[in-house]
């Protein structure tokens, strides 16, 4: 799949291009500054833009209105389709943010019910109760999503349902030229759906890509050859800032080898979406208790299984918080990208990923493991790496015998280039240090 070696680079389009937290109705092409990011963009060596959602929609995009419309506060789907023109011609591949477990109240369907009712021939698009009332005292009661009924759930097991969200889909691929989607809280999407979309994205688009939003339990309820190729790793995400903040590295060390090691790892051969951050939750910056550690953290995330997924911002380490419900700090507007220490190493990090084997599709194994040093390695065949980690203020010696290619004498670091020496199996891990070395 093309994914599996592949960066993404999200973007809050709402947000970063400074749009009203309202939809007022007025149109302005808004979405035209991403090609304003695309030199940023190709230095960092990122290669997919994942947009979160871009369509008419009440407030915050995962609200719908139309999903054959770009929201009119990023401009028409003329812009969008340059903005993707543009992008396609430099190389990059695009997915979109699927929100297919409930529209807005604003939805043309939904707004067809409200004022028709039970006479509406949408009302079974949704499920709907006409013996009891909403909070909005709209005359009926619907489902919406977990208590947030300006959200309001599709009956995924209509037919005319899901014959108007394939639809939608195949008019993003001819229109927009899009290579996948990321489907928002696949979790509670009906597994039937599930099975019927993976289908019919197969016949689409051969290679069109399916990401899954889940937060917990066993992924392969979505993960699976008839289902969806990826989903979001929240679990790794919350191990790599804890295990941290905690100076306890067992915990990632503890996710990556179930989820990943050797002998029954449960998610081996897939690839799942890995993250710092996202548009829902506290900015890792911000999350990180020692600023020292943020470049370590990235190096766990670049060289863990699976598909880097950097959020728009993040790479030069801005701060915010959700705080109070809000995610407004999360999601800001970013007159223009900035480039520090922290943004040339992930763009060092994204190149390695993209040009060894061994960091997108490796094997993984614990080598060496302290509460506050990790060592672990990625081979895929005869090309091998360490990823050293030191989040300790003191100098250290790793014992590297578990190796499985003889670490004794010279190695290469592969960020600096430099020729780093490891004696009788001992390797130096300086302070507050990340190494890449490239095994033989």
């Amino acid at each position: 799949m093309w994914s599996d070696n592949s960066i993404l680079y999200q973007v809050y389009s709402l947000g970063m291009c400074g749009a009203p937290k309202e939809n007022d109705g007025h149109l302005v092409p808004r979405i035209l500054k991403i090609l304003d990011w695309l030199p940023h963009l190709q230095k960092l060596n990122v290669d997919t833009l994942y947009f979160s959602p871009i369509f008419e929609s009440d407030r915050h995009g995962y609200d719908t209105r139309d999903y054959r419309k770009i929201d009119c506060r990023l401009g028409t789907n003329d812009d969008f389709s340059y903005v993707c023109k543009i992008l396609k011609e430099n190389g990059f591949r695009i997915i979109l943010d699927g929100v297919f477990n409930h529209v807005g109240r604003g939805f043309w369907a939904f707004q067809d019910v409200l004022q028709n009712k039970d006479h509406s021939p949408y009302k079974d698009w949704f499920c709907i109760d006409f013996g009891r009332n909403s909070c909005y005292d709209d005359g009926f009661y619907y489902e919406g999503w977990e208590g947030h009924y300006e959200l309001v759930k599709l009956n995924l097991s209509n037919p005319k349902v899901r014959e108007h969200l394939f639809s939608c889909i195949r008019f993003w691929v001819d229109t927009f030229h899009v290579d996948g989607l990321r489907l928002d809280v696949a979790y509670c999407l009906d597994l039937e759906f599930l099975c019927c979309l993976r289908e019919f994205c197969n016949e689409l688009k051969p290679d069109f890509l399916l990401i899954g939003e889940i937060l917990f339990g066993d992924y392969r309820r979505i993960l699976n050859s008839r289902m969806l190729q990826s989903c979001t790793n929240y679990e790794c995400y919350k191990g790599l800032y804890s295990s941290f903040n905690d100076l306890n590295l067992f915990e990632i060390a503890y996710s990556l080898n179930r989820q990943f090691g050797e002998e029954g790892g449960l998610y081996r051969g897939e690839h799942l979406l890995c993250f710092a951050d996202n548009h829902d939750v506290t900015r890792v910056a911000s999350i990180l208790k020692e600023p020292s550690h943020l470049p370590l953290l990235y190096g766990i995330l670049f060289s863990m299984p699976g598909i880097p997924c950097i959020y728009y911002g993040s790479e030069w380490g801005i701060l915010g918080k959700k705080e109070n419900g809000s995610d407004d700090a999360l999601r800001p507007a970013l007159s223009s990208p900035q480039w520090n220490d922290l943004t040339d190493l992930i763009s060092s990090l994204a190149f390695l990923h993209k040009h060894y084997k061994s960091l997108s599709q490796g094997n993984y194994k614990t080598i060496y493991l302290t509460n506050r040093q990790f060592v672990f390695q990625r081979r895929f065949d005869e090309d091998c790496i360490a990823i050293a980690i030191n989040a300790d203020t003191e100098e250290h010696a790793a014992d590297m015998q578990k190796a499985e290619i003889s670490c004794n004498g010279e190695l290469t670091e592969l960020l600096t280039g430099n020729t780093i020496s490891c004696i009788n199996g001992k390797l130096r891990l300086p302070p507050l240090s990340l190494q890449l070395l490239k095994l033989s």
